[in-house]
C-alpha cells in the first residue's frame, strides 16, 4: 500500500525532498515498464532521429563552403564547388525532411502503444484492487486518472517528445557543428549559455510546484463535478445547488490561478530566452566581424556561425513548451503511478484451494474485524450457519451486519481468526470459486448500460434466454419485464434509470439467483421494494432458498418471517440467536423490535 502519495488520504501539492524523490523513482520505473516491450522501436526511431537531425544542420556548413571555396572557384569559371554546395544542401534537406517524417510515423506508433498499455493497467488494476479502496477512493478521482492525467500524458507523447529529442538533439548537434567551424564563436556561445542554464533552474524549480497543484487542482474540479452530477436527486431535493456552485466557483478560482501563475513564470522565462539568443548573435557577429576585418575568419565562417548561434537558440521556446507538457505529465504520472503501486488488501491466494462444489456451511472462528487498530467494528466472536439455513441479521445501524456479511463475501478479510466455507479458510479459497459460491445482493442494485436480459445474465453469462426468464419469474420480475417497451431486450440506460428503483432491485435479484450460488447475501436488498413487491420476492425466495445459504440483512421485520435463525446484534456483538418464534416469544431485543414493528401497522 501507497504511504507516501496519500492515496487513500487527501492528495497533496507538496513533498518532502525524500518522498520527491521516491515518487521520481516509482514514475520511472512505471515508464521504464511501459517502454521495455518497445525497446527495438526506440532505437530505431532514436537512430533515425539522429541522422535526420544531422542532415538539418549540415545547412550552414554547407553554405559556408559554398561562399568561401565556390565564390572564388566561380570567378575562376570553376562551377564545380558552388554546384556541390547546392546539390548537398537540397539533398540533406530532402533527406532531413523524410526521415523526420518517417521519425513522427514511428513515435506515434510508440505514443499510442504506451497510451494504450497504460490505460488497461490502470482500468484493469482498479478493477482488482479491493473494496476498501474504491470506498476510501472517490470515483472521481478515478475518473481523473483515466481522463484528465492520460489526457496529459498523450499530449506529452504525442507532441512534447518530438519537440524534446529533436530540440535537444538540433541544439546539440549545432553547437557541435560551431565549435568544429570556429571554436571562437563556440566560446561566445558558452557564455551566454551560463545565465540561461541559471534561469532555466529557476523555472524549473517554481515551475515543477505550480504544474503539480494545476494537477490536483484539476483532479478536485473532476471530482466535485462527478459527484455533483451523480447525486443530482441529492442536489436538487436538498436545494443545494447555490453551495455546490460557490465551492464549484472557489475550485475554478483556484485552479484559474494556478494556471495565471504559470503562465506568468512563461511570461519571465520566454522573452529572456529570446533577449539571450539575440545578445549570443549580436556577440558572434560583432566579433567576428572584427576578426573578418583582420583576415582571421572568413565570410562564409562567419555567416554559418551567425546561423548556428540564431538556430541553437530557436527551439528553446519549444523546449519551454515541452517542459509545460513534461510538468503537467510528471505530475500525472505521479498520481497513476501511485494508483498502480496499490496493492489488494484483500489479496488472492498464492496456492489456492478449489472448491468446485460448495454445501453452503459458513463458519467464523475467533474473528475480529477492526478498519484501524483503535477501531474494532465487530469484537471477537464465533458464529457457525449450517449449510443450507436461512439467517436473518437484525440490529440497529451501525451494529456491524453490513461488515459482517462483507466478511462473509470476502469484501474484507478480519483482521484476526478464520471465516470458513464448508471448512475452508476463504483466503486459501481459488477467487473463482469464493465468486461462484457466494454472491451479494446490496440495496444499490447497480445496473449497467445494456439490456434487461444482459443485467439478469451478469450473474451466469452463458446462459439462456430460457434461464433468464426463469430466474426472473422465480422472484416475480417476469411481468413487469414483460411490461416494458421492448421487453428482455429494453435498454436500461445508465445506472437503470429506465425502471423504477424496485424493478431494479427485482433485477438485480434475478441476477444473483442465476448465479445460482451456495450462499446467498441480502444486504438491505428489499429497501427499495413497495409491499407488494416484497410480498411477492419473499414468495420466490422462500423457493429458491430452501436448498441454499442465505444470511439476509433487513430493517423490514417482515423480511426475517423466512428466516430459520435470527442474529440480533448491537455495537458488533451478536447479542440474540435463535428462531424467529422463539425470540419473539422472549423478553429481548428483538421481542421489542418485533413488538414496535407490529404496533406500526395498526
Amino acid at each position: 500500500m501507497s504511504t507516501v502519495t496519500g492515496v487513500r488520504g487527501e492528495e497533496r501539492d507538496e513533498y518532502t525532498k525524500a518522498e520527491s524523490r521516491w515518487i521520481r523513482r516509482r514514475s520511472l520505473r512505471l515508464l521504464g515498464s511501459l517502454l521495455h516491450p518497445l525497446r527495438a522501436q526506440l532505437w530505431l526511431t532514436m537512430a533515425v532521429v539522429v541522422v535526420s537531425t544531422a542532415a538539418q544542420v549540415a545547412g550552414p556548413a554547407i553554405i559556408a563552403y559554398g561562399i568561401d571555396q565556390g565564390l572564388p572557384a566561380l570567378m575562376q569559371q570553376d562551377w564545380l564547388p558552388v554546384g556541390l554546395a547546392g546539390l548537398a544542401y537540397l539533398l540533406t534537406g530532402t533527406a532531413g525532411a523524410f526521415l523526420i517524417a518517417w521519425y513522427i510515423r514511428m513515435a506515434a506508433r510508440i505514443s499510442q502503444a504506451v497510451l494504450i498499455d497504460l490505460r488497461t493497467r490502470v482500468f484493469l488494476h482498479t478493477q482488482k484492487l479491493s473494496l476498501e479502496f474504491h470506498e476510501s477512493y472517490t470515483s472521481g478521482r478515478i475518473i481523473s486518472r483515466q481522463t484528465s492525467d492520460l489526457d496529459a500524458i498523450r499530449e506529452l507523447m504525442d507532441e512534447g517528445i518530438n519537440q524534446l529529442v529533436r530540440g535537444v538533439l538540433y541544439m546539440l548537434f549545432t553547437a557541435i557543428a560551431l565549435v568544429w567551424l570556429d571554436w571562437f564563436s563556440g566560446l561566445v556561445l558558452l557564455v551566454t549559455l551560463l545565465p540561461l542554464a541559471a534561469l532555466t533552474r529557476w523555472f524549473q524549480v517554481r515551475s515543477q510546484k505550480l504544474f503539480r497543484r494545476s494537477r490536483v487542482a484539476s483532479a478536485k474540479l473532476i471530482v466535485q463535478f462527478v459527484e455533483t452530477m451523480t447525486g443530482i436527486r441529492a442536489v436538487q431535493a436538498f436545494r443545494s445547488e447555490r453551495r455546490n456552485e460557490r465551492v464549484f466557483g472557489d475550485l475554478v478560482d483556484d485552479y484559474r490561478d494556478v494556471n495565471a501563475r504559470a503562465l506568468g513564470l512563461f511570461a519571465v522565462y520566454n522573452p529572456a530566452l529570446n533577449f539571450m539568443g539575440y545578445v549570443a548573435v549580436a556577440g558572434v557577429l560583432l566579433i567576428g566581424g572584427f576578426r573578418v576585418a583582420d583576415g582571421a575568419l572568413e565570410v562564409g565562417v562567419l555567416l554559418a556561425a551567425v546561423l548556428y548561434t540564431k538556430r541553437f537558440f530557436d527551439p528553446m521556446e519549444e523546449l519551454a513548451m515541452f517542459y509545460n507538457s513534461y510538468q503537467s505529465a510528471a505530475s500525472a504520472l505521479e498520481k497513476i503511478s501511485g494508483v498502480l503501486e496499490e496493492q489488494p488488501s484483500v489479496p488472492d491466494p498464492t496456492e489456492p484451494v478449489d472448491l468446485w462444489t460448495a454445501d453452503g456451511r459458513v463458519r467464523f472462528e475467533s474473528v475480529e474485524f477492526a478498519y484501524t487498530p483503535d477501531r474494532v467494528v465487530l469484537p471477537r466472536f464465533d458464529l457457525d450457519v449450517p449449510a443450507g439455513q436461512t439467517v436473518a441479521l437484525v440490529g440497529s445501524t451501525g451494529a456491524g451486519k453490513s461488515t459482517l456479511a462483507k466478511l462473509i463475501s470476502r469484501f474484507y478479510d478480519p483482521s484476526d481468526g478464520v471465516v470458513e466455507l464448508d471448512g475452508v479458510d476463504l483466503r486459501r479459497m481459488h477467487p473463482k470459486d469464493l465468486r461462484r459460491a457466494i454472491v451479494m445482493v446490496t440495496q444499490e442494485a447497480y445496473l449497467f448500460s445494456g439490456s434487461v436480459a444482459d443485467n439478469i445474465a451478469l450473474g451466469k453469462p452463458e446462459a439462456t434466454f430460457d434461464e433468464i426468464v426463469a430466474a426472473a419469474k422465480a422472484v416475480g420480475a417476469h411481468e413487469f419485464i414483460e411490461g416494458l417497451p421492448n421487453g428482455y431486450d429494453t435498454d436500461v440506460n445508465k445506472r437503470g434509470g429506465r425502471v423504477s428503483a424496485g424493478q431494479r432491485q427485482l433485477i438485480s435479484f434475478a441476477r444473483a439467483f442465476l448465479a445460482d450460488p451456495a450462499v446467498l447475501i441480502l444486504d438491505e436488498a428489499t429497501s427499495s421494494l413497495d409491499i407488494p413487491s416484497e410480498r411477492l420476492v419473499q414468495e420466490g425466495l422462500q423457493t429458491l432458498l430452501a436448498d441454499r445459504t442465505a444470511v439476509i440483512i433487513a430493517h423490514r421485520l417482515s423480511t426475517v418471517a423466512i428466516a430459520d435463525r435470527v442474529l440480533v446484534m448491537e455495537h458488533g456483538r451478536i447479542v440474540e440467536d435463535g428462531s424467529p418464534a422463539d425470540l419473539i416469544g422472549g423478553t429481548g431485543r428483538f421481542a421489542a423490535l418485533h413488538a414496535a414493528w407490529r404496533d406500526s401497522l395498526v
